[in-house]
């Protein structure tokens, strides 16, 4: 199984979905506990999600491992340079509940993980670098949106229920401030769904590594409550409860676009 898989587009926007995959190499599941092989801090139904990027002329790139084999928000050296204090590592060692996801002397060592470096996260990421030159090549900007859903509440991570919407430009530092005023607009427009820039996270390792909107790549990261489209105790995705969420995201992907295509014409 390849490490991700990819869909080529016709505009200037990639989605990215890091956390997307469920892949557990049989070597490595049978190094975890059974909490592990529940993925419970998955991305899930990311790409079900999303899957209205390609009629919209997205490109898309998506992972296929679990994020428990490898990280690919996370810094290939391990460090933990943006999103906070809570986090997991590159090969996190156990969920974001704290429950353990290697049996006892199992975890990774060093070699282990340098082994996973090069069989998932550096084909994805090189995937990823090489569609963003191409994009800003042929249309004279790309923008990488980076797309992620999280569990309601995730004490590790946040204090009290997340926001509905997590819209994170690094900051301001990493999109153009002009699109994230006008994708914020977006969020505020449906009163139903709570919504934060930039609040305590602003980003992971992936916006703050490809954005650099001075050279026309500009990325942002959204983090969706999975409260909104899923049922969070059966993990099944509820389409009538995803509906109006999708209304949101497509309208967000539909804005960028629009947005790119203008910064476009202005560099040509």
């Amino acid at each position: 199984m390849d490490a991700f898989t990819f869909t080529p587009g016709t505009t200037p926007l990639i989605v990215g979905m890091p956390h997307a995959g469920f892949g557990l190499p049989d070597s490595i599941a049978a190094t975890m506990t059974p909490e592990a092989l529940l993925q419970m801090d998955s991305g899930w139904h990311e790409e079900r999600l999303y899957d209205f990027a390609r009629g919209l002329g997205a490109a898309a790139i998506a992972s296929t491992y679990s994020r428990y084999v490898i990280d690919l928000n996370r810094s290939p050296d391990n460090e933990n340079r943006f999103a906070g204090k809570g986090n997991t590592g590159l090969c996190p060692v156990e969920r974001f509940d704290y429950a353990p996801l290697y049996r006892d002397g199992l975890a990774p060592d060093s070699a282990e993980i340098e082994r996973r470096l090069a069989l998932y996260w550096r084909p994805y990421h090189d995937r990823l670098a090489e569609e963003l030159q191409s994009l800003k090549s042929r249309f004279g900007v790309a923008v990488l949106f980076d797309a992620h859903t999280i569990r309601s509440e995730v004490g590790r991570l946040f204090a009290g229920r997340v926001p509905d919407l997590n819209l994170k430009s690094g900051g301001g530092t990493k999109g153009s401030p002009e699109l994230v005023q006008r994708l914020a607009a977006i969020c505020a427009g449906d009163p139903r769904y709570t919504w934060v820039v930039d609040g305590q996270y602003k980003g992971g390792y992936i916006v703050h590594h490809y954005g650099d909107p001075a050279n026309g790549i500009h990325s942002l990261q959204l983090e969706a409550v999975q409260a909104t489209f899923m049922d969070e105790t059966t993990l099944a995705y509820v389409p009538e409860k995803a509906e109006d969420i999708r209304r949101i995201l497509k309208a967000l992907l539909g804005e960028i676009i629009e947005w790119a295509a203008t910064q476009g014409r202005r560099r040509g």
